[in-house]
């Protein structure tokens, strides 16, 4: 089933996180779990998540950001999404994409965009599959400097 994320989610939300980015350092004082409340209650901002008896299995995180272009028509931007590995390559991640892309489209947005960091050509197959072009925009990325 797909659905927005509830507050008891978040064990099962933070275990497909840390499929998505093993290397990321653990935070063992208990703030993931504050900041997955604040997500969960900030207006525009949506983690979905699809349930399969009673197990979270995929999540995709959906910020809809207003604007002034377009005839005021907002725009979404998605991030984070990550299958449980176990069930790649079954069909959830495209279920899991078409719920999202409907949340955008229902929200009014006029242009849905995500970027990947994934070289895989399994992986861009996928999101050209579930309606996205890679050539239409072009992406950069900026990151912080190391903290001295």
């Amino acid at each position: 089933m797909f659905r927005a994320a509830r507050p008891g989610d978040y064990e099962q939300v933070a275990g497909l996180y840390r499929q998505l980015h093993p290397g990321d350092p653990a935070v063992p004082d208990g703030s993931g779990a504050a900041v997955f409340a604040l997500i969960l209650s900030t207006p525009g901002l949506q983690l979905f998540v699809l349930d399969v008896a009673g197990a979270v299995v995929a999540t995709a995180y959906l910020n809809v950001i207003p604007n002034l272009t377009r005839s005021l028509s907002p725009y979404a931007v998605i991030e984070n999404v990550v299958v449980e590995e176990s069930l790649r390559g079954t069909g959830l991640g495209r279920q899991l994409m078409a719920g999202t892309l409907q949340a955008a489209w229902d929200a009014g947005c006029y242009k849905a965009m995500l970027m990947t960091g994934s070289r895989t050509p399994a992986t861009h197959a996928f999101y050209r599959a579930c309606g996205f072009s890679a050539g239409a925009k072009t992406a950069y990325l900026a990151v912080p400097p190391p903290r001295q």
